[in-house]
């Protein structure tokens, strides 16, 4: 796991200098040791920092070149496979190998294979930039799911590409404005959706994409490798009809494959276990495949409601782990608040974000690389939202859209104190963690589900979007189209299609942004087993029977993990990686949030409506709603503002 950066100028710079500031912000990312390499006749430079995990020797050591001098790579994430393709690759051609790096299996195999016919071949996670001396092309890769991060755009005319945004604003005269349709969307998903960036002219590379800049021609082309939405329409069409057992044998044949290949590594590997089904998943396969006790990583809180330490402690004793558990105070969880802009160099707000980084900190001080369980959710029906999504759409598409977008607004217009009265029956009532519901609030909520006019709609805008009006929130903003509003699935089972919709929009730009940003601020590796393609491919191949089978979701993984573990230690309700936020800016954060959003900056500042903006802090500080998200999105980002006005 690493770093990876690099430029295109027409301007004499100073490659060097810059290339090292460039490398130098993305420390954390790579520690161990940095690279650099330009051609000052092409005006091309390409810049490393490195976590060493494979060959740990100066043979690893990157920028890279290829056996025939034609290309020069930098290269973040790894080749799993790169065992059995060096094996291949010996059997077609004799190489004479330096060290026993993946990236230097991936060098041979682009000039022996070709760079399509080798990605295809791969099994991993990679974000690379490659440099063709011989087409004088650099082309820019990301992979099939989105694991590995890779900005490119443009800065006072030069192409400019990083893993993180940080390292792009230290290039030279960087002045890039905020993109102001960017915060909008932040201000809907908590994150800023590929192909978009905080800044103007700065982009997310694609998952599953290439793009390939010409430099002689100066052109730049862009290409899909390998499409999960083409996928999940292809499979939907011709599922995988084999016996429920069958299904359950050949997913723990691939995880078993898929886990032993992610445990190759030269340091210290653990796992992050919650003690849920993924994670209990992955551990326990790990655990079946090591002649040693292998480190698990929890943590815990001491709010009951959000501790799911007891549970992991309870499966790493019986899978036989060497469990370590830490419990996180209040105090401490909130310390990490002010690190928010730090670790992650773009706005994002996802609350998760806290302990994620906790955990990973807790992590490194034992290991290098981690797996985790992430993408069982998407993968195999695992989000509660499904099945309300569902159950909600199927009772109110019944009513034509026209009435029930009026039943909306008129609900909606109704003064706060007659919506207070009419629910006053119900009040009282509390969720799965014992926390008060605001039922107003969810009156509110419930019905601007009402006005939504078909399913994808419904679920997009209903489920995955906090804050609708965002365009009203940010000033002078617009919508932009993204894969969360404008949807290209057509599948026929409702659940398959959130699942899928949630693989190319939540889990990228969410779920793996998250995890990335947190463990890498520590130098800490994380791999995810489950985002294999072939399980992927797998899963997409399953019908919706196999997943959520007589009301019990990821049926088919569980089946998988009760040869391990015994259920009662696994069936018990859901409880995720959340912090009590509502709580924490009505207290703790308070002062906090009022410097941040006071309302002659946020007027000076222009890019919220001060007075909306004002209006939901009152009445969250009054208890009267919930606006915790929303004014989440916001804290976060003015915070961010002063790290990045601060440089």
């Amino acid at each position: 796991m690493c770093g990876i950066a690099g430029f295109i100028s027409e301007r004499n710079l100073d490659f060097k200098n810059i290339l090292d500031t460039m490398i130098l912000k993305m420390n954390h990312r790579g520690p161990d040791s940095s690279g650099t390499w330009y051609h000052e006749n092409l005006k091309i430079g390409l810049g490393h920092a490195r976590l060493s995990i494979v060959d740990l020797s100066q043979t690893g050591h990157q920028p890279m070149v290829s056996f025939s001098k034609r290309y020069q790579i930098v290269f973040n994430g790894e080749i799993y496979n790169h065992l059995e393709l060096r094996n291949q690759l010996d059997r077609e051609q004799k190489i004479f190998w330096k060290g026993t790096s993946d990236t230097e299996t991936l060098l041979a195999a682009i000039e022996i294979w070709g760079l399509q016919e080798t990605l295809a071949k791969c099994i991993g996670m990679f974000a690379i930039a490659l440099f063709d001396s011989k087409n004088e092309t650099l082309t820019l890769i990301r992979d099939r799911m989105g694991e590995k991060p890779l900005y490119y755009g443009w800065v006072n005319e030069n192409f400019v590409f990083a893993s993180e945004i940080k390292s792009l604003q230290s290039f030279p005269l960087f002045s890039n404005k905020i993109n102001r349709n960017a915060l909008a969307l932040y201000m809907q998903h908590a994150a800023i959706p590929e192909p978009y960036s905080i800044y103007e002219s700065i982009f997310k590379l694609e998952v599953g994409s290439l793009l390939t800049f010409d430099l002689k021609n100066k052109f730049i082309e862009k290409n899909k490798y390998w499409s999960t939405i083409a996928l999940a329409n292809t499979k939907q069409e011709s599922l995988h009809v084999e016996t429920p057992n069958q299904a359950v044998s050949q997913l723990e044949e691939l995880l078993f494959n898929a886990v032993g290949q992610q445990m190759q590594a030269d340091v210290p590997l653990g796992a992050f276990l919650s003690g849920g089904v993924d994670s209990s998943t992955i551990v326990a396969i790990m655990q079946a495949q090591s002649k040693t006790k292998i480190n698990t990583f929890s943590i815990g809180f001491d709010q009951k409601e959000y501790n799911e330490a007891i549970h992991a402690k309870k499966v790493a004793s019986h899978i036989g782990t060497n469990h370590h558990e830490a419990y996180i105070s209040s105090k401490e969880l909130l310390d990490i608040v002010p690190q928010i802009p730090k670790i992650y160099s773009e706005p994002f707000s996802e609350s998760s974000q806290i302990p994620t980084f906790l955990v990973s900190k807790i992590a490194k001080k034992k290991v290098t690389v981690s797996l985790s369980g992430d993408a069982g959710d998407e993968l195999f029906c695992g989000y509660s939202r499904y099945k309300l999504a569902c159950q909600s759409w199927n009772r109110i598409s019944k009513i034509p859209s026209f009435v029930r977008g009026s039943i909306g607004n008129g609900i909606q217009t109704l003064p706060y104190p007659i919506l207070k009265t009419l629910v006053a029956p119900i009040k009282g009532k509390k969720n799965e963690k014992g926390i008060p519901i605001n039922v107003v609030d969810k009156l509110l909520k419930a019905s601007e589900l009402l006005k939504f006019k078909n399913r994808q709609e419904f679920y997009a805008k209903g489920f995955m979007t906090h804050n609708l009006q965002a365009n009203d929130w940010v000033l002078e903003s617009e919508k932009v189209a993204t894969y969360f509003e404008s949807n290209p699935l057509h599948i026929t089972n409702y659940y398959a299609e959130m699942m899928a919709t949630d693989l190319i929009t939540y889990l990228p730009n969410n779920n793996l942004a998250k995890v990335d940003r947190a463990a890498m601020a520590n130098s800490l590796e994380t791999r995810v087993p489950l985002l294999d393609h072939r399980v992927v491919d797998f899963a997409l191949s399953l019908p919706v029977e196999y997943k959520l089978r007589n009301g019990v979701d990821k049926w088919v993984l569980r089946e998988v993990l009760y040869k391990y573990v015994p259920k009662n230690l696994i069936e018990r309700p859901k409880m995720g990686f959340g912090v009590p936020l509502a709580i924490w800016l009505r207290g703790p954060l308070k002062e906090w949030c009022e410097n941040l959003i006071d309302e002659k900056r946020l007027i000076e500042e222009g890019f919220f409506n001060a007075k909306i903006v004002r209006t939901r802090w009152k009445e969250h500080l009054s208890g009267i709603r919930n606006w915790e998200n929303q004014l989440w999105d916001v804290v976060v980002f003015q915070a961010w503002l002063d790290e990045h006005k601060n440089g």
